[in-house]
């Protein structure tokens, strides 16, 4: 039966691998997604070394995570094309081989604007690559098994974040800024590999690829590109016009932000085939998964940029310490995401996701006990907390979100939830970086109170995406 499938089909593949097939096409792409958090999270350790070298402000220092961060959020939204269009294989290995490009690129690279171009690359990889494990998931995993796989992934893909800062601190102690680049690479080629032995030519759902189908929606991307872009720039601009008083530019950009993300909006409705398919919005628990997700977002990615910097400013703690202080933390993170992933398959999504986001809100207000004093260990201590908050909200918001919805979503669904987080997570690292140069020109002489009312930032957005996590309950006509 096999033999009649074309080769390389989803059909003549799991016939050649047997039963346990799936496992291995999600360990392709766990390790390919690997590889993309580990680049964006890596880097954080180094930015104090990066701004020495090549004469950074906190404003444009903070763009090296921006600049990937909003480079991932537009490209998220294409993955559906890709993938119907291109297919599995094609459309993954690209990405992962645009993911390795960059990153060399970056390590080689003699500018500073040289090397934000290099993060926008790598940026760009890494957002067509972040929705394919859920589409995955809810494909080719039955119901019952959808919060174990989500775990598994979840439990390789944490080690990332885990492994990263501490490997990152040792590296630019002994290596220097560069040497973190290229730690991506080996699990790009390995990922590489792996794709073309077990990643399908087929798009979703079996299908051939049609690679004549539906054009892009360019003007959906372009508008909004625009809306993202001066979005990100009214934030940082409207922080500079705080020392002059003039406020005509970053209004102008907010402005524009919000008349792009009108008409972008606009243009999906009208749109036969969206970029962002807007009949999401009208499933409950999709609707309060995207505003978790967004706001989560803001305060996750806003504290990956934030708790490196303040172990080594204002704690004066060396890149390889402040690395270390992260790795228990990530650990039982990575501990605690198969047990939760098993949760999701039992309990309503709600209770573990309203659990975790409450506990990473309480990491970070105990933040505001942490001094030059403070005990390494306490600060570990307070770190887990967060971590495993985290743990239960990782494999639960995913599967939460998209439940229910209809197959031919599925994929649009996984790009849409993954957007809002990565635009929140955007959103979240430029306000941070704001406030926190904001709060050390205030307090110049104290420091740490700067980093401690930038951490009760955090823990109060935090603490609001609870109130959209209880009610991510299928609503009663969804559930009957």
């Amino acid at each position: 039966m096999a033999d009649s499938q074309p080769p390389g089909s989803l059909a003549a593949l799991q016939a050649r691998h047997g039963g346990n097939y799936r496992w291995w096409v999600l360990l392709t792409v766990m390790i390919g997604t690997m590889a993309a958090i580990m680049g964006s999270t890596i880097i954080n350790v180094a930015v104090p070394d990066m701004s020495r070298v090549f004469t950074l402000g906190q404003e444009r220092a903070q763009w090296l995570s921006a600049g990937f961060m909003a480079a991932m959020t537009l490209s998220m939204l294409t993955t559906p094309w890709l993938l119907e269009r291109y297919g599995y294989r094609r459309t993954y290995s690209s990405v992962v081989g645009l993911l390795m490009a960059g990153a060399i690129g970056g390590g080689l690279a003699n500018s500073f604007e040289w090397v934000l171009a290099m993060r926008v690359v790598e940026g760009f990889a890494a957002g067509v690559l972040q929705p394919i494990p859920a589409i995955i998931i809810l494909r080719a995993f039955e119901p019952h098994e959808q919060g174990k796989a989500m775990g598994v992934f979840g439990f390789g893909v944490v080690l990332a974040p885990a492994l990263g800062p501490s490997l990152g601190g040792v590296l630019v102690e002994w290596l220097g800024w560069r040497s973190i680049f290229f730690v991506v690479v080996p699990f790009c080629v390995v990922s590489l590999a792996l794709a073309r032995r077990y990643l399908p030519v087929t798009a979703p759902g079996g299908v051939a690829a049609n690679r004549h189908g539906a054009a892009l929606d360019v003007k959906g991307l372009a508008l909004l590109a625009v809306a993202v872009l001066s979005l990100l720039n009214g934030l940082v601009d409207l922080h500079r016009a705080a020392g002059s008083g003039s406020y005509a530019g970053p209004a102008a950009l907010l402005l524009l932000s919000a008349l792009a993300a009108v008409l972008f909006v606009r243009l999906q409705r009208r749109s036969a085939r969206p970029l962002l398919q807007l009949a999401l919005f009208d499933h409950q628990p999709f609707a309060m998964g995207g505003c978790v997700a967004f706001i989560y977002g803001m305060a996750l990615f806003g504290s990956t940029y934030l708790v490196p910097v303040f172990m080594q400013i204002a704690l004066k703690l060396p890149p390889s310490q402040a690395g270390a202080v992260l790795l228990p933390a990530g650990l039982v993170l990575a501990l605690t995401i198969p047990l939760a992933g098993r949760l999701a398959d039992h309990w309503p999504v709600s209770r573990p996701v309203t659990v975790g986001v409450l506990l990473l809100a309480a990491s970070f207000w105990l933040m505001l006990w942490v001094g030059l004093s403070t005990s390494l260990w306490v600060i570990t201590a307070f770190a887990i907390v967060g971590r495993i908050g985290l743990g239960f909200v990782l494999p639960s918001l995913n599967l939460g979100a998209m439940r229910g919805l209809p197959p031919v979503l599925i994929s649009q669904g996984a790009s849409g939830i993954n957007f809002l987080r990565q635009l929140g997570g955007a959103v979240g690292v430029n306000l941070v970086g704001i406030v926190l140069a904001w709060r050390l020109q205030v307090h110049a002489t104290e420091p740490v109170r700067a980093f401690h009312e930038t951490f009760a930032l955090l823990g109060t957005m935090t603490m609001l995406s609870a109130l959209a996590a209880w009610r991510m309950k299928p609503a009663p006509a969804e559930s009957s």
